[in-house]
């Protein structure tokens, strides 16, 4: 019975990853495709991605990207870190609880009415709508993220090593540097790298503040597939996946060194 079950679970977790994973690869598959379509491979080409390279006007959307996606990961790491400690240093059940329910609240508000928002907010504020403006959105929908990573860190924390410091004469700023940061150092990092993985695949919010002249790789692959079908989405978005993956596994081998690190520890 056992067996069967062992089977059947194996079976129905293929049939997922397939089905997930498989328009992925068909993606990828064609964008080696020199016939340029989706429909028939008729052979083997990288004329797509030299092609791509060559777009200079895409690197620079590339590069707008990145430098979005890692200011406003570092940006939102700092504040959600902060904002983690002190909602976990608030001894009242019941405020620790709301504030963790409104921090809940933005992540799971859909992102068009969150895009939406910040349009209104930014454009009453008087702030042009380019660079600084998804640059502000992106960190304030990630905060939310890095605090939900780190506050289970910080919960698995005993006190008594707090108060051992204290008790050795450490100051505040001691305490903070020298046990509570390097405690949660996992979370942290997984704080940012979910910071980054969304700020790079974001495109609701991004779409809703986008302004004339500025762009991102979301906005633009979207308005690239409205033209029509072109081997370059192919091949940007096989690029686009293969970095994905490397933050997976960067971030997967440094948790696996936090967890090691946590283990000697407690040894």
């Amino acid at each position: 019975m056992k067996d069967k079950l062992a089977i059947s679970s194996k079976a129905y977790l293929f049939i997922i990853f397939f089905i997930l994973y498989a328009p992925i690869f068909y993606l990828v598959y064609y964008s080696f495709n020199s016939g340029g379509t989706m429909s028939n491979f008729e052979g083997f080409t990288l004329d797509w991605y030299k092609e791509l390279f060559g777009d200079t006007r895409l690197l620079i959307i590339v590069l707008n990207t990145f430098v979005i996606a890692l200011l406003s990961a570092l940006v939102s790491t700092i504040i959600g870190v902060l904002g983690a400690i002190w909602i976990h240093s608030i001894k009242q059940r019941q405020t620790q609880n709301t504030l963790l329910s409104l921090n809940n609240v933005l992540i799971v508000s859909p992102d068009v009415i969150i895009g939406a928002s910040f349009l209104i907010l930014l454009t009453m504020a008087g702030i042009k709508l380019g660079f600084y403006s998804v640059l502000l959105s992106h960190i304030a929908f990630s905060i939310p993220i890095v605090v939900l990573m780190v506050l289970p860190k910080l919960k698995e924390m005993s006190p008594s090593l707090i108060d051992a410091a204290r008790d050795l004469g450490a100051s505040q700023w001691q305490v903070l540097t020298k046990v509570i940061i390097p405690y949660i150092t996992p979370g942290i990092f997984a704080g940012f790298f979910m910071a980054l993985t969304y700020s790079f695949d974001d495109f609701a919010v991004t779409f809703f503040v986008t302004g004339n002249g500025f762009s991102t790789l979301s906005v633009e692959i979207y308005s690239l597939a409205r033209r029509g079908i072109s081997l370059n989405i192919n091949a940007l978005s096989t690029l686009l996946f293969i970095f994905t993956m490397l933050l997976v596994v960067g971030y997967y081998f440094i948790a696996q060194r936090g967890n090691t690190r946590g283990l000697g520890v407690r040894k």
